[in-house]
């Protein structure tokens, strides 16, 4: 058949491919479409499985599927879209802190808070070394600017933010770490990516014991790799994996990739495939940070920020198309905010 003409329309799976591991077996018949039953499959949205399944339609046959892993859509968290009151000033829309690096790594940092911003905190503050504040300045309107030496003036502003992200372009480095400490150490909750993650690739028990169930991590396959050696490989599929890290580090897990995984400590999980393949551009993942956390500024729940964030972030990606650079990004939620809010006055 996969050396005739005719269009294959496959039932469960496409035959030669492992419902559960999402691996194919051998050969595998490449479907244009998927009918399947009751719920659907870690194939049907893992790659590379889901490469082979095209279309995917669930049948509803009667069977109680009871299930803590469901596929991201706006259905799963649009009652939870937050969103100014009439009434509502910025403060009541939570302050968002976004740590930079260094004075030749700033823009990382910048794409981030601009992203928080766009999401719908109220403030948004960028923390800057001393010697990057000139670099930073040039280039904030609306994004506040602090100053801040060292992990305890980072503690101190962290302690009046509602959210921070540390780590873009933060730098592998011992300043890093002790900014990382710092900022679990506050009320804030917090999105640790890129250097934040790498810098304790040498010891990823010391930040699980740091983490807090309402944080966040938002790794790629690589960073992933470096704090939960061996998960990807020794696991059934990626579903397990990232939901043996985050109980492994006690916060909400976000695995970037084609198939986005989202898991939190608790177990349930959220599979993101609404994305587009010209996200893989820099700075793309300090943009998906920042959403994530101008989500948690305004309160949202950890688990529905970030599959929020996710689909969102894919969702840009479409809109802004071929050759969309990171900057593109956070200019598409406007139009895609209006559209979700559509018919609320």
């Amino acid at each position: 058949m996969a050396d005739r003409p005719a269009r294959v329309i496959s039932v469960d799976v496409p035959s030669g491919l492992d419902g559960f591991t999402a691996r194919p077996l051998g050969p595998c018949f490449r479907a244009e479409g998927t009918i399947t039953f009751a719920a659907l499959r870690p194939a049907h949205v893992l790659l590379p499985g889901s490469a082979y399944c095209g279309a995917v339609m669930v049948s509803d046959i009667g069977v109680p599927t009871p299930t803590r892993a469901m596929e991201n859509s706006p259905a799963l968290w649009a009652a939870d879209l937050p969103g100014p009151g009439q009434g509502d000033h910025k403060h009541q829309r939570g302050h968002l802190k976004v740590v930079s690096g260094p004075m030749s790594s700033t823009g990382a940092a910048r794409l981030a808070a601009r992203a928080g911003l766009r999401a719908g905190a109220g403030l948004v503050t960028v923390l800057s070394p001393p010697s990057a504040l000139m670099v930073n300045a040039a280039h904030l309107t609306a994004i506040m600017l602090s100053s801040v030496d060292g992990a305890e003036d980072i503690l101190a502003a962290a302690k009046k933010a509602s959210a921070v992200v540390i780590g873009p372009a933060a730098g592998v480095t011992p300043q890093t770490r002790a900014n990382v400490s710092a900022v679990l150490k506050s009320p804030a909750r917090c999105v640790l990516d890129a250097d934040a993650l790498t810098v304790f690739a040498d010891d990823p028990a010391a930040l699980f014991a740091m983490l807090r169930p309402a944080d966040v991590l938002t790794p790629h396959t690589g960073e992933f790799e470096r704090l939960f050696g061996g998960l990807l490989s020794s696991a059934h599929n990626k579903i397990e994996a990232v939901r043996l890290a985050a109980a492994k580090a006690g916060c909400v897990v976000l695995l970037k990739g084609a198939d986005t995984v989202i898991a939190a400590p608790g177990g349930h999980v959220v599979v993101n495939t609404h994305a587009t393949r010209w996200l893989a551009t820099a700075g793309s993942g300090d943009v998906l940070a920042g959403i994530l956390a101008g989500f948690l500024a305004q309160g949202v729940d950890t688990l529905l920020a970030a599959a929020m964030a996710a689909w969102m972030h894919g969702e840009a990606g479409r809109r802004a198309g071929a050759g969309l650079i990171a900057e593109d990004l956070e200019q598409q939620l406007p139009g895609i905010f209006s559209a979700l809010h559509a018919g609320s006055p």
